[in-house]
């Protein structure tokens, strides 16, 4: 049986650490690095998982942040039984249930 991979999103965490609790705060500073998305879309992106994600934004986020794409997205092996690859953090719901 082939390895399921799967990903955990730490996009929530991370914003706290940099004390940026609202989604909105978010908006205006990818704005600034080019990256126009409307407030669902950044809701979404910081409160979902993303199932696609372009480069240009991911190296928006980790500016931001001042961070690496590893410390956004873990990769992880799903459990036995687990999601398909790709369903991204379905075995994980929160990093806030985890920090």
């Amino acid at each position: 049986m082939a390895a399921r991979i799967g990903y955990r999103w730490h996009l929530r965490r991370l914003m706290a650490d940099k004390d940026m609790y609202a989604t909105t705060q978010l908006g205006p500073l990818l704005a600034e690095r080019g990256i126009t998305l409307s407030r669902e879309q950044v809701y979404r992106l910081v409160t979902g998982i993303p199932e696609r994600l372009s480069l240009a934004t991911l190296a928006a986020l980790c500016d931001i942040l001042g961070c690496q794409p590893g410390d956004i997205i873990e990769v992880v092996q799903a459990p036995a039984g687990g999601q398909p690859a790709g369903a991204a953090d379905r075995f994980n719901r929160s990093d806030a249930a985890r920090h």
